[in-house]
């Protein structure tokens, strides 16, 4: 493996996340969320009625710091916490009609700009993007998999 590969991968990587993400963020009526809020709302969605801790440890942050995440969220009106009927003393986190509004705004707006850019590229570039993505993901599961053991 060519020794700036991983380099030039990182990198490539962080440039597209961060303009996908200034470029959605323009044209929002509504105040910007947070990286990590919306990453917290996206677990929320796919796991409805996470608690805390696990959301914590599925993000990798500190529990306080979650904690905190939650509090901007459900006074914001995104999150709603319900005790956990097996742990009282432990919170159930569950979205909003408001959340779900949103995250549904932003995946289609994500998808409609990708989209738009995915279709500018010649058909070998495509192909090449989508055969790659099996890696991508392989790639994801072994950083998570590392995180998971520290």
């Amino acid at each position: 493996m060519e020794s700036e590969f991983p380099e030039e991968l990182a990198d490539a990587l962080v440039r597209i996340q961060r303009l996908i993400r200034r470029r959605l963020r323009g044209g929002l009526t509504l105040p910007r969320l947070r990286g990590a809020e919306v990453e917290l709302l996206r677990l929320v969605e796919s796991r409805p009625g996470l608690r805390i801790s696990d959301a914590a440890r599925e993000l990798h942050l500190a529990g306080n710091s979650v904690s905190t995440l939650v509090n901007h969220l459900v006074r914001d009106g995104y999150l709603t916490r319900e005790t956990d009927p097996a742990d009282r003393r432990a919170a159930r986190l569950l979205l909003t009609e408001a959340a779900e509004r949103r995250l549904r705004d932003w995946q289609r707006r994500r998808t409609e700009l990708v989209g738009r850019h995915l279709a500018r590229l010649d058909e070998a570039d495509r192909e090449a993007l989508q055969a790659a993505l099996p890696a991508l993901r392989k790639l994801a599961v072994t950083l998570y998999e590392e995180a998971e053991e520290t």
